[in-house]
């Protein structure tokens, strides 16, 4: 009576709670034992070779699967193509001109289908690379649940409002995270994916030429290579200290206000975060606990499994 009783009990916040049990239950870290038994070591050598020959694609995948999964949930829909029929999310605002890495995962998936035809997904492959390129500039390393299939669709209009920008507000920013599942500590562990990589002028010049919670040396600093008008190409480190090097210097920064992003500042800015920000500032192995946890989090959000989606042969287009 009483494994009854815990049984409906289980049902009942199961469809509380949605996605969350329905991911957890159909992903498994071993869901290719069988079927693909070489893919980590595929991945691994694969990410290994692109980061050795620039590392900032480390924190380019890393950024693909943070927007592939925040628009209808990690399900590879970033990684398609515009077609006649289809307009993907590449060209959407926070994508365009900035999403990169693309060629990486096709290099991945072609040497994957020679081992394994017909097997994995996309999705699963971005989820293991974004997992590679962290632990390959000395970030943590955790085990990806696997199993998800690939959307035969994408959204650009979702990926207009529910991505994050990097003028959004804490407000805004634990609002949007919230609405994917994930807590507060979440959203300030995953933002530290900011230790690592570059940011667009375009995106950060408000801030330094603007705001007024920045560190002066700082903002002149970074107006050299970002004038006031043009230039929105040009490149600055989202972490000025170790742009290469994936530790808890970013959390550092905030705290020295010399956060890149105007959204970078927000949690460190007199908030509901500061406290874990001091934290994660002189305590890394709680900063990297915290991410691979809140990453494994992230990969769990509405995930096509069982019969849903399909396996793409190509990353770039449906089948």
């Amino acid at each position: 009576m009483a494994s009854l009783t815990r049984n409906v009990l289980l049902t009942f916040l199961c469809v509380l709670l949605g996605f969350v049990c329905f991911s957890n239950a159909q992903l498994s870290t071993n869901f290719y034992g069988t079927s693909c038994r070489n893919l980590q070591t595929i991945v691994s050598s694969a990410m290994r070779q692109a980061v050795n020959r620039e590392p900032r694609l480390g924190a380019s995948i890393l950024r693909l699967f943070f927007h592939d999964c925040f628009v209808n949930g990690c399900d590879a829909s970033i990684l398609l193509d515009d077609t006649a029929i289809l307009t993907g999310e590449k060209n959407a605002n926070p994508n365009r001109n900035s999403a990169r890495g693309f060629e990486v995962i096709d290099t991945i998936k072609t040497q994957v289908e020679a081992a394994c035809p017909n097997a994995v997904s996309c999705a699963d492959i971005l989820a293991l690379a974004a997992r590679e390129g962290v632990a390959l500039l000395g970030g943590p390393s955790w085990a990806v649940p696997l199993g998800r299939r690939d959307a035969r669709s994408a959204s650009q209009s979702a990926a207009n409002t529910q991505i994050p920008a990097p003028t959004s507000s804490l407000s805004t920013l634990l609002s949007m995270f919230s609405a994917k599942g994930l807590n507060a500590r979440d959203m300030t562990a995953l933002s530290g994916g900011h230790t690592i990589g570059q940011a667009r002028c375009t995106t950060f010049r408000t801030r330094i030429y603007n705001d007024t919670n920045i560190d002066a040396q700082f903002a002149t600093t970074r107006r050299a290579t970002c004038p006031s008008s043009g230039g929105d190409a040009n490149l600055g480190p989202l972490d000025i200290q170790t742009p290469n090097r994936f530790d808890n210097d970013y959390y550092q920064n905030l705290v020295a206000r010399r956060g890149l992003l105007h959204s970078d500042q927000e949690l460190f800015n007199g908030g509901s975060q500061d406290a874990l920000v001091r934290s994660y500032s002189t305590n890394a192995a709680a900063f990297t606990s915290d991410f691979a946890a809140a990453m494994v989090r992230m990969g769990n959000i509405s995930p096509l499994t069982g019969t849903n989606g399909e396996i793409r042969r190509n990353c770039r287009a449906i089948n």
